[in-house]
């Protein structure tokens, strides 16, 4: 099936700024609340919300086989469980509504005013319910770093990390939209040279820039998906802040993995934009370093060059950007990570996330978290209006924002995930 939503060249009746993340050909889909306190789900044309459930009605996706709730639900897991054809053919007919020389909805006032909000008229949601959310570690740049930290240059990586992509089973309950604040955790630490640890605050509260993707319903119980088919089954991806308490983490994580240092909150950028949108801004994987088993074996280019960015903004100052990375540094690709996720047999359901674990690049202007960019605190961060920081601090705002572009094709973008760190939660008293 064509993607003729993504033909460059179209233009769209709506004003739209001259550099925005989301133009005709982005269609990335969400949920919001209208200003009628109505839950929707929708899509964005520049600073337009569209109200989907509302086009349903009144008739402009006749033709596509949907049911009449669809576009009615507070998530857009069923949505996401109809597969690619229908995605593409619900992203095809809105590119088509919203073409500058399609008059139905641009001529017709009362439905606009029924479909078509601004952004100041919405309240972004989480846009899935997450059955299941997995975190991969697969920058290896990020994980040589860390492992130089902690075990020397020459044992940085892990024996089976060129092998395959080694992940954990994080906690979906904490996972939240861009806006929402997150208190600083608590948890047992080891002090330096103690024997036994101490409960309290962590003091080494981290980000972590990610990106996560969203998958449909791929297999059952028993199957596994073979990774030159992955891609069928990723709907599409979210800007992803893993947020991280790295003294927490140091003392829990032997032998099972991070716990509570990773399971108090993760961000994530409300608009998914498809992998379809994303199709122009393929590049090749890097190369691999050993000879893979052949389940992992994937040909053609699976990685997409995605430029990220990740700024912090102290309380009433203005804000510094301390990286940019690219999605393309992952050295275990999407494709690879859902092979082997499923090899076993275990079954991914529409709406499951897995993050890509934390992207750092090649230099230091582009690692992915404070423990890399201050290495481990030794050198703090120097911030636009003075300060430095080693890790986040109580009230300082961390913003991550994503987008590719060509000369070929324009900005396709995820907005941002911008998320406040608050102090140790208070109960109120009565």
């Amino acid at each position: 099936m064509p993607l003729s939503a993504n033909n460059p060249t179209r233009k769209t009746w709506l004003e739209t700024p001259k550099q925005t993340d989301f133009p005709i050909q982005n269609i990335p889909f969400g949920v919001f609340l209208t200003r009628d306190d109505v839950i929707t789900i929708g899509t964005r044309i520049g600073n337009y919300a569209i109200d989907l459930g509302a086009l349903h009605q009144l008739g402009y996706f006749d033709g596509i086989p949907l049911t009449d709730d669809i576009f009615l639900q507070d998530t857009l897991n069923d949505f996401i469980a109809d597969g690619r054809k229908t995605w593409r053919l619900v992203r095809n007919r809105i590119s088509e509504i919203f073409e500058e020389s399609n008059p139905a909805l641009r001529e017709n006032k009362k439905h606009r005013d029924i479909v078509i909000f601004g952004l100041d008229e919405v309240e972004m949601q989480l846009p899935v319910q997450i059955g299941d959310y997995t975190d991969f570690y697969s920058s290896i740049e990020h994980a040589t770093n860390v492992g130089t930290m902690f075990r020397g240059k020459e044992n940085a990586l892990m024996p089976n990390w060129l092998h395959l992509p080694v992940a954990y089973h994080g906690r979906s309950s904490s996972i939240i939209p861009s806006g929402i604040p997150v208190h600083r955790p608590q948890g047992q630490k080891l002090p330096n040279g103690a024997t036994a640890p101490i409960f309290g605050p962590s003091r080494l509260v981290d980000f972590e820039l990610e990106m996560a993707f969203i998958t449909t319903a791929a297999n059952q119980l028993g199957e596994s998906i073979p990774v030159n088919e992955a891609e069928e089954y990723i709907f599409g991806l979210v800007l992803f802040n893993d947020w991280s308490a790295r003294d927490i983490q140091k003392w829990e994580y032997v032998p099972l993995g991070p716990f509570l240092a990773k399971n108090f909150a993760s961000s994530i950028s409300p608009w998914i934009v498809t992998l379809d949108a994303l199709e122009p801004f393929r590049v090749d994987s890097p190369e691999q370093k050993k000879e893979l088993l052949p389940y992992l074996q994937s040909s053609g280019k699976k990685s997409f060059d995605i430029n990220l960015e990740v700024a912090l903004q102290p309380e009433g100052k203005k804000e510094t950007v301390i990286s940019k990375s690219n999605f393309k540094y992952m050295y275990w690709n999407m494709s690879q990570q859902l092979a082997h996720h499923t090899v076993n047999g275990c079954p991914v359901n529409a709406g499951d996330m897995m993050g890509s674990g934390t992207l750092s690049g090649p230099t230091p202007s582009t690692y992915g978290s404070m423990l890399e960019l201050s290495w481990r605190g030794e050198k703090p961060v120097k911030l636009k209006e003075g300060g430095d920081r080693k890790f986040i601090e109580d009230n300082d705002t961390v913003i991550i924002r994503g987008f590719s572009k060509s000369n070929e094709h324009p900005r396709i973008g995820f907005g941002e995930v911008s998320t406040k760190l608050l102090p140790v939660f208070e109960p109120k008293t009565k």
